[in-house]
């Protein structure tokens, strides 16, 4: 039953963190493999064109086929929303369980490495840079949060910004950790454990396992209830 909260809300029970993972139907599983031993990978994509607008569960469930047939692994019960994009998906790694909200857009690269962890809920219009990125199990990310993972060089001075050398950095999501709407975490940025990043941050800097961080730029405001670093050094 909902209860009040000292917020004058009410508190509820989780769904997505606690809702048990089935293995999909084999018949799934079995389609998947079949699609990726006698289509292309252009194939494969045309053909998932056809189903990436649609709401119907016949619509959800090829999104999923798809994936896996394209994708380098794909766990049971991803959940891809309506309209997601992304580039490169044949280097991704999805753990199960994983939720991708509507309008999302992950952009790998042809020699990335992107990995999202088991129960990760991804929030709709979420923006990846996902040319090295790790998003470790049970992470929660908050709809229309951002991930740059690289930055041009600038240099030299004569060249136009956007035309100079690209920096991939790798970008890191600890387990557990929960990532506010509309935030930004920037190139190089590894958030830890358990980590809060409020909604609106802008994250220029690693983030302590447990702590919780808000603002532009993030700065740290306090530990997380129960927790103590020196009881965890």
């Amino acid at each position: 039953m909902p209860r009040s909260s000292d917020a004058g809300g009410r508190t509820v029970a989780a769904v997505h963190g606690v809702r048990a993972v089935a293995r999909d139907p084999q018949h799934e599983v079995d389609l998947a493999t079949h699609l990726r031993e006698n289509h292309s990978r252009e194939q494969l994509l045309e053909i998932l064109a056809r189903f990436t607008h649609g709401d119907t569960d016949f619509d959800a469930m090829m999104r999923r086929v798809l994936w896996r047939a394209i994708a380098r692994r794909v766990g049971h019960g991803l959940r891809v929303g309506s309209a997601v994009g992304f580039k490169h998906l044949e280097t991704f790694e999805i753990g199960d369980g994983v939720f991708i909200g509507a309008q999302a857009y992950i952009q790998g690269r042809f020699d990335g490495h992107c990995v999202i962890g088991d129960k990760v809920w991804i929030g709709p219009q979420a923006y990846f840079d996902a040319r090295d990125l790790v998003i470790e199990d049970n992470v929660g990310w908050g709809p229309g949060a951002k991930v740059l993972g690289s930055e041009h060089t600038g240099v030299p001075l004569d060249v136009p910004i956007i035309a100079t050398e690209l920096v991939i950095k790798p970008v890191r999501i600890g387990a557990e950790a929960d990532i506010g709407t509309n935030s930004v975490i920037l190139p190089g940025v590894t958030i830890g454990r358990g980590a809060i990043v409020g909604a609106g941050a802008v994250v220029s800097r690693d983030v302590d396992p447990y702590s919780v961080v808000a603002g532009v730029p993030a700065k740290f405001l306090r530990w997380r209830e129960g927790y103590s670093p020196k009881e965890h050094k």
